[in-house]
């Protein structure tokens, strides 16, 4: 998976909604999508997910900072709107918060 490669210093993977980068032995997840205050959508908490899952066995990580694009704020939770907007198939907004909580 790109963004969580250890065979470089630096490696990134800078999808639209969440930049997840390693340089040495800091691994960074930064929330980007400003304007929902960087509300998580269930793609966001499976690639944040698989990508912390690797850095915890990984022992040349050190450390991990979260940080969230924008003057708003960090992180607004789940994303709402998403959930709606998925709430008549029921699937996938069950799948989100069993990946969100668990």
């Amino acid at each position: 998976m790109t963004g969580t490669s250890t065979s470089t210093d630096t490696s990134t993977d800078t999808s639209t909604d969440v930049v997840l980068e390693r340089t040495g032995a800091l691994g960074r997840v930064r929330l980007n999508r400003p304007k929902a205050i960087n509300a998580l959508t269930h793609d966001m908490v499976r690639r944040i997910d698989d990508t912390l899952t690797t850095w915890e066995s990984d022992p040349t990580v050190a450390a991990v900072v979260i940080t969230g694009t924008g003057d708003r704020g960090l992180c607004a939770g789940g994303d709402i709107r998403s959930i709606y907007d998925d709430a008549a198939p029921r699937t996938a907004s069950l799948a989100f918060w069993r990946a969100s909580t668990t």
